[in-house]
């Protein structure tokens, strides 16, 4: 599974206005919604299941990274976003430090293996310094799109 198959590149968000952790859930699911990953009534029940989530535990693995996520009907297939924080974001991380870099991954419910390998694939990226330290440069939907893209060919050749 490629970050290209389930990242939606309409919804990456180079620089995140918003700077509290729920603020910054909602912002993300609003790019997705806005890019037609789901109907614009399923926002808040979206938004509602990714905090319930949260509350089990952060999802700001460290370094730097966070990867909000839930399972929804509202969408029909895995859909992802990516967001940039230039100032940082608390995010309650497991390593106390504040989040940059965030994947937002909403799946449908009846499709648990899609969800587990986008965050499987999702997390692997994020174990490398160089592609953090690249996101993190990056500053137009476009340069983060171009790197997914890069990754995703980086993948086929290994």
């Amino acid at each position: 599974m490629k970050l290209t198959e389930f990242v939606v590149k309409e919804a990456i968000l180079p620089s995140l206005k918003a700077t509290k952790k729920e603020d910054v859930i909602r912002e993300m699911v609003a790019s997705l919604k806005e890019a037609g990953a789901f109907r614009a009534g399923d926002e808040e029940a979206v938004v509602a299941a990714i905090l319930k989530r949260e509350e089990l535990g952060s999802t700001g693995i460290g370094n730097g990274v966070a990867v909000p996520h839930t399972k929804h009907a509202s969408v029909e297939k895995l859909s992802a976003t990516v967001a940039i924080s230039r100032g940082g974001v608390d995010f309650a991380s497991l390593d106390g430090e504040d989040v940059y870099i965030l994947f937002l991954v909403v799946s449908p419910p009846d499709r648990p293996g899609d969800h587990l390998r986008g965050l499987e694939n999702i997390s692997r990226h994020l174990r490398s310094p160089d592609f953090c330290n690249f996101l993190k440069q990056s500053t137009t939907s476009v340069d983060i799109w171009d790197l997914l893209v890069e990754r995703d060919e980086g993948d086929r050749d290994a």
